[in-house]
């Protein structure tokens, strides 16, 4: 069975129906497959597991027919319908009979109820005997007597809606029995829009066809989704009631998804047409002045596609193109359309309308569609205007051998500096993602020693610049993005201005200027603003969000990189965008880890990995691989970590983030007990970065190589960086490095608060318990119970982080406890009062407040609000009564707490 999930707030309103006395049912009203009668199974668990007793039947439209048929289960000796005052009294004895409580009935299906039993059942509700509870179809009109059943306000109503995205995701990772990631999350959603029924066929039927699978970190849908031989027989046979004159209507909406009322029209009466949007098939909606119609659900569209022949499914679009065509394509998709409809039906489509369609798909970041519009175009009818909107299109969804095929051709084939331009401007970029980047730098260079003008010189350095960023050399990437133009208004072209931004952001960042990368992001995602899509050739504006997640994670600022980050990925979810939406993941994922979070690092690397590798953008896949390995590895996971680290080597260098693509190699050592050899990798790792210029990553590694043991042989050279470096991550690192080499209990105190106001949580954990040891060592178990305190509170944050310097964490502060004390101090910290608690023990108060005292002086604290931080992960301080346990079965004992005598 699939767990129940998103339906808190519905199972709360049914506990509060049945509490209450005047309550005398609980109606579940929805559209079919939202999950009624598994929400109403939930109820009648919750039922049983309170005593109350319950039974379950179900109407159907063979019951419905049959006076009391639904009933017949639950009331066997019921079988009169002519006489209902016999059947009530019946129906009262079998109750009576059996129980001294009333009956809670569950019946699924109720709008199928017939006359005899509605009545019968309202008889039983309003003599107190019967709490109902029901499942109501939306759809359609109820029978009078159904609606009459439930016409009091004494039946509770819940209207049962689709799952929201989360709870989707949430159910998905409990069947999965693991993480899915977002996109194939918004497939489903697309797909399913939440519907349990659909999500549950859906995913199963991917899962029978290999479509849905698991790469050990991840589950992602590799191959689209489609509707398997179950969900086409339900949905067949809700669609089979259709009239066949409607048919076409929803036929034509199948095809073409949305249409106006008048097309629809065109296909169908509009009196069918209510019947099919009273039946729940259809919705009509208002687009600005005109009234549109399309399908209540997609998988009716699948559905209906997968019982039309060519023939047919040409004609409909045929019909529908020449309608839009007729109107004179006014409104700006109306191009888009046509040429979509002409195409899909096998016509001959003018190549310029082609164009102008895929030019408008591009704009909307639509690149599967550019493909198929302009695979119509013939041999002849190529431009260089429509060989960039291929390539670039072939590009974005992963094919990059094909469009280098495309965009090598149309430099070649242009015959003026502006094609030129416009065509390398999206090869180097094409190249760089194909893990082709040097090429790309070499194409750069022989296109700057050919064209001579000045406009040309600024668009090929601003090529080479970004090139140079992605490569692994920031420090010349920098100095070439400072002899260019840092404002849009003075550069010569607009498009290469803003592709270039992301990267000069991220080579600004990597050295450390992370207030120079912000702004740098924040004016170029200003500009994409103010054109606001209006241009073909511009990148996607979450382009301009990665480098700052990048910013704001090495500046310290941890929310605001996860709001940045995740606001991107919402942005791009509707688009073909893989590229943008792999590194934002990425780069969320190592927000996550620097801010010692695990679990959440994990899941995003995975998914940056698995993305990657479905565009082929090979660059990304050895550092996500390495994310998830140190992650793994910090969480335990030695043999997943192991498998990334091993997978990661098949895989090239990226020069982006030069060093930390040996991090998961480095902890999957300190998992292994090898704290020298991860040290050894992590001292290359940071080498390697500091040849590159990547000094965010160098102080990343060797932060962790202090943290292994080594803090004095880093120390120097993190200073040196911090030097250079703004925002507050840097100093917070060389002062926790700083305080290691010291060895002193404030220093280390005082740089564990500040980790933990960044939010970098693990560092803070850390930072506290080193505290709390030299506070030990120099004989002050207060302040030293207060560090492990912070260090405990910290590591709850860190999703089951485990690291060498928090061995001692794992061991539990009850041990100092006698059973007494521990049952004390649990009352204690739920915030019962010293009287209370000396009631319910059968001792003094003082004796109490003398057992608390002690208490307090074991474990280390001075209140009751630290002894619940302290305690909180081991004892049960959400209640102030023991369970099974009440004062009257208590015993008083000969000893008090701590050993002393009970008053």
């Amino acid at each position: 069975m699939w767990p129940l999930v998103g339906r808190e707030a519905e199972l709360a309103l049914f506990d509060n129906a049945v509490a209450d006395h005047r309550g005398c049912g609980f109606a579940i009203h929805g559209q079919a497959g939202v999950g009624k009668s598994r929400l109403a199974q939930e109820c009648g668990r919750r039922l049983e597991m309170a005593g109350l007793p319950a039974r379950r039947t179900a109407a159907s439209r063979a019951t419905s027919g049959v006076p009391l048929g639904a009933l017949a289960r639950v009331f066997p000796r019921v079988r009169d319908a002519s006489n209902p005052m016999a059947s009530f009294s019946t129906a009262v004895r079998t109750i009576t009979e059996t129980s001294d409580r009333r009956l809670h009935l569950i019946v699924d299906d109720a709008h199928y109820l017939d006359a005899a039993s509605a009545i019968l059942l309202r008889q039983l509700m309003d003599a107190g005997l019967l709490f109902l509870i029901v499942t109501i179809r939306s759809e359609g009109v109820l029978p009078d007597a159904v609606a009459a059943l439930l016409q009091t306000d004494a039946v509770y109503r819940v209207d049962l809606e689709d799952l929201h995205e989360k709870a989707v995701e949430e159910l998905l990772c409990h069947v999965l029995g693991g993480p899915i990631d977002q996109r194939s999350v918004s497939e489903l959603m697309d797909v399913s829009h939440g519907n349990v029924l659909y999500v549950k066929e859906l995913v199963l039927g991917a899962l029978a066809e290999g479509r849905l699978t698991d790469d050990g970190e991840m589950w992602e849908i590799t191959d689209g989704l489609r509707i398997g031989q179950r969900l086409l027989e339900m949905v067949r046979a809700r669609l089979a009631d259709v009239p066949f004159e409607a048919r076409p209507a929803l036929e034509l909406l199948a095809l073409c998804e949305t249409v106006g009322l008048t097309d629809a029209e065109g296909e169908a009466s509009a009196g069918l047409l209510a019947g099919l949007e009273q039946e729940g098939l259809i919705r009509t909606l208002l687009e600005g002045r005109r009234m549109m119609v399309r399908l209540s659900h997609p998988v009716f569209a699948q559905a209906l596609e997968m019982g039309m022949d060519q023939k047919r499914s040409s004609d409909l679009l045929s019909r529908q193109a020449a309608r839009v065509e007729g109107y004179g394509m006014r409104r700006r998709e109306d191009v888009l359309k046509v040429a979509s409809w002409q195409l899909r039906a096998g016509q001959e489509v003018a190549a310029d309308l082609l164009v102008r369609a895929a030019a408008l798909a591009h704009e909307d970041h639509e690149f599967r569609q550019v493909v198929f519009l302009m695979g119509g175009l013939a041999p002849s009818e190529r431009t260089t205007l429509s060989q960039v909107l291929l390539g670039s299109a072939l590009m974005e969804v992963g094919n990059f051998s094909g469009a280098e095929d495309v965009l090598r051709v149309a430099q070649e084939n242009a015959s003026e500096e502006n094609e030129v331009i416009s065509v390398l401007q999206v090869r180097n970029y094409s190249l760089f993602m194909g893990a082709r980047a040097e090429e790309a730098l070499e194409v750069t260079r022989r296109a700057a020693s050919l064209l001579g003008s000045e406009r040309a010189r600024e668009v090929l350095m601003f090529n080479e610049a970004t090139m140079l960023s992605v490569l692994g050399d920031p420090v010349r990437s920098c100095e070439l993005f400072d002899a260019l133009p840092s404002d849009v208004g003075q550069a010569a072209e607009v498009a290469v201005w803003l592709r270039a931004q992301p990267l000069r952001a991220s080579a600004l960042a990597v050295r450390g200027k992370t207030a120079a990368a912000l702004q740098v992001a924040e004016n170029a995602y200003a500009v994409h603003l103010k054109l606001n899509g209006s241009r073909r050739d511009i990148p996607h504006r979450a382009s301009e969000l990665i480098s700052a997640v990048l910013a704001h994670s090495e500046a310290g600022r941890f929310p605001e990189a996860y709001e940045v980050g995740t606001r991107g990925i919402r942005e791009l979810m509707d688009t073909d965008v893989w590229f943008l939406q792999l590194w934002l993941t990425f780069h969320l994922g190592r927000s996550e880890w620097l801010a010692g979070h695990p679990t959440r690092a994990r899941r995003l690397y995975g998914e940056a990995a698995a993305q990657a590798r479905k565009v082929n953008h090979i660059n990304a896949v050895r550092l996500a691989l390495s994310g998830v390995a140190a992650s793994a590895a910090v969480l335990g996971d030695v043999e997943a970590a192991a498998a990334a680290v091993r997978d990661a080597r098949r895989y090239p260098e990226a020069g982006y983030l030069a060093g930390e693509d040996r991090l998961g190699e480095a902890w999957v050592h300190v998992a292994n007990g090898d704290s020298a050899q991860a040290r050894q990798v992590l001292s290359e790792a940071a080498q390697t970065a500091r040849e590159h210029g990547h000094l965010t990553s160098e102080a990343m590694l060797l932060t962790d190589i202090a943290r292994l043991g080594a803090p004095g042989d880093v120390l120097g050279r993190l200073r040196e960086i911090a030097d250079v470096c703004d925002g507050n991550l840097a100093p917070a690192r060389v002062a926790f490095v700083q305080a290691l080499v010291d060895g002193e209990a404030k220093k280390l105190a005082s740089s564990g608060q500040v980790l933990e106001l960044l939010g970098a949580d693990l560092l803070s954990a850390e930072a506290n318990l080193h505290a709390a040891r030299a506070w030990e060592a120099a004989g002050q178990p207060r302040p030293a119970t207060a560090a492990t305190v912070r260090a405990r509170a910290a590591l709850a944050r860190c999703e089951g982080a485990r690291t060498p310097a928090l061995v001692d964490l794992t061991a539990s502060p009850l041990h100092t406890l006698t059973e007494r004390e521990k049952q004390i101090a649990s009352l204690a910290a739920a915030g019962v009062p010293s009287k209370d608690i000396a009631d319910r023990l059968m001792f003094s108060v003082r004796t109490i407040h003398n057992g608390l005292q002690t208490i307090y002086k074991k474990v280390g604290v001075t209140n009751r609000r630290q002894l619940a931080e302290c305690l909180g992960p081991y004892l049960d301080v959400t209640t102030s009564e023991e369970p099974g346990l009440s004062h009257a079965g208590r015993r008083p004992t000969d000893t008090g707490p701590g050993g002393t005598a009970a008053a």
